[in-house]
């Protein structure tokens, strides 16, 4: 494995360090001490500094991840019921962050957990994914997977997930806006961004469970999300 500076730097000194002793007084020795204490020195700023920036970046970091506390919230009424539970679930195409096709009928065999939700950083859709990231486990062991869909472009998606440490995929439901939001029947036409809505579609493609919050600032209930899991691997 290749040294990083850091380290090679670490090595070079410590040989001076030993060599040190064999070389006799003279100017030329007194030379080299003084050259290897400014580069020591210089190292110790470096690292300092790198130090200093770090954490900089850290409460930079921070900082954006915690804007949707001080974001605008949203509120309203459903405007659509959504599609019903027994039917085929319409395919798609969406691009995810990375901006790979991504189609439901990748995941057959599997259970999919369908999240649409209104926008990137906004307070209670932070919430919400967050949430499903942190039971990412329990999802798992219900044979589930989770895709999160809304109208923000790939490149909104890429950071909010980098921001908010989702790893599951976001779609980007961005051009034609909305096209698979309409599809399922959650698009929100007054406001241009879809319900807040969950689907679970089960391993042969067919909806399980439907349900769009009454408000949009609702939250749907995740033991409930859940206990449907368990039901449809029953």
């Amino acid at each position: 494995m290749t040294a990083t500076p850091n380290e090679r730097m670490a090595e070079l000194s410590q040989r001076f360090t030993a060599l040190e002793p064999e070389l006799k007084d003279s100017p030329e020795k007194e030379a080299l001490s003084i050259l290897h204490g400014m580069i020591q020195e210089n190292r110790r700023e470096m690292l300092a500094g790198y130090d200093q920036n770090s954490q900089t970046l850290d409460q930079s970091f921070e900082k954006i991840a915690n804007l949707y506390k001080s974001a605008p919230g949203m509120e309203g009424p459903a405007e659509n019921e959504g599609l019903t539970v027994g039917i085929e679930a319409p395919d798609f195409t969406l691009p995810d962050a990375d901006a790979k096709e991504t189609s439901l009928s990748d995941f057959r065999g599997k259970n999919v957990v369908l999240v649409f939700y209104p926008l990137d950083w906004s307070p209670a859709c932070s919430d919400q994914l967050s949430l499903y990231q942190s039971e990412l486990a329990e999802f798992e062991k219900l044979d589930a997977v989770v895709i999160g869909i809304s109208v923000d472009s790939l490149y909104s998606h890429g950071a909010w997930s980098a921001v908010r440490g989702i790893t599951f995929p976001l779609l980007a439901d961005f051009h034609p806006n909305g096209e698979v939001s309409m599809l399922y029947k959650v698009m929100r036409h007054t406001e241009g961004f879809s319900e807040r809505a969950l689907y679970i579609i089960d391993k042969q493609g067919t909806i399980r469970y439907s349900h769009v919050s009454p408000l949009i600032h609702h939250i749907p209930d995740i033991y409930e999300l859940f206990e449907q899991l368990e039901e449809i691997n029953q």
